[in-house]
């Protein structure tokens, strides 16, 4: 029978923890807070927010938030970046993006204080994941992979993991967490030759490729853990991943759901980098 990897388990471990780290750190005199930096009113920027918000409520984090016009100019978005990068009461950086065309975001992931990048944009964070130091601030969703397999007790010493999706994302530092927890990584992405058979001889398969239910059971085995990191419009109001899942879930050994997966437990990997950007700092 097939064993279903819900986040929900994943998730109240990790805020157990934070809530026990979060009150070791208030008895210090230290109050872990959370900068959150928008630009516009997209909704679904405001829900994820308010959604953030009440996250951090649940574990004793406060925070604060910056909502900037739609048309803040380069210099006037730099000044607001600069006065929270400077601001010692808050102990992490939350930037919503994508950001509108005036603002750069290249040298705005410059610009971001690496300390309190706990989004991983700076490529000084990034930088250390590349080299195998895992110790700092972690790209949220290559982590959330990540503590789902170490959840679940799946083990990576020597398994055959295939990385469908080579984004900065995602996909490239998802295989360099991989290969620091001895695995054998192959990624793959949309010119991989034969696909479907590299990914059916894989230990573990995970999708990162955008493209709504494009993993069908024609790229699994019945060993097969596939861990599904996609987050798409289904085209009937609702969201699905990057799997087929009802064409490959009684066909594999254990597999993500979306929603309830890998996307569950990013917001709080986020959190979690927060609590270590504050104990840093």
């Amino acid at each position: 029978m097939t064993q279903i990897l819900n986040a929900k388990p994943v998730v109240q471990a990790m805020k157990e923890n934070l809530r026990q780290e979060v009150a070791a750190l208030q008895a210090e005199g230290k109050a872990p807070t959370l900068g959150i930096i928008r630009v516009g009113s997209r909704p679904d920027d405001v829900y994820y927010e308010n959604n953030i918000i009440k996250n951090c409520e649940t574990i004793g984090i406060a925070t604060k938030t910056y909502p900037l016009d739609l048309n803040i100019s380069m210099e006037e978005f730099t000044a607001v970046m600069t006065q929270v990068n400077d601001d010692p009461s808050v102990h992490g950086i939350m930037l919503f993006r994508p950001l509108p065309p005036q603002l750069d975001e290249e040298v705005i992931k410059h610009l971001i204080s690496a300390d309190k990048d706990i989004d991983c944009m700076s490529p000084l964070n990034l930088e250390k994941v590349f080299e195998g130091d895992m110790s700092g601030l972690l790209p949220c969703t290559p982590a959330a992979v990540m503590a789902i397999l170490r959840h679940y007790e799946i083990e990576l010493k020597g398994a055959n993991a295939v990385v469908m999706g080579r984004s900065l994302v995602v996909g490239k530092p998802l295989s360099m967490m991989l290969l620091q927890d001895n695995a054998t990584v192959t990624i793959c992405h949309s010119r991989t030759r034969n696909l479907p058979e590299v990914a059916k001889n894989a230990d573990i398969v995970i999708a990162a490729m955008g493209r709504a239910r494009m993993i069908d059971d024609n790229y699994v085995a019945e060993n097969s853990i596939v861990i599904d990191v996609g987050i798409n419009d289904a085209g009937d109001g609702k969201i699905c991943g990057d799997v087929d899942y009802d064409a490959v879930v009684d066909k594999v050994k254990a597999i993500t759901p979306v929603p309830g997966g890998v996307g569950s437990v990013t917001t709080t990997i986020l959190l979690n980098n927060l609590v270590r950007a504050c104990k840093s700092q």
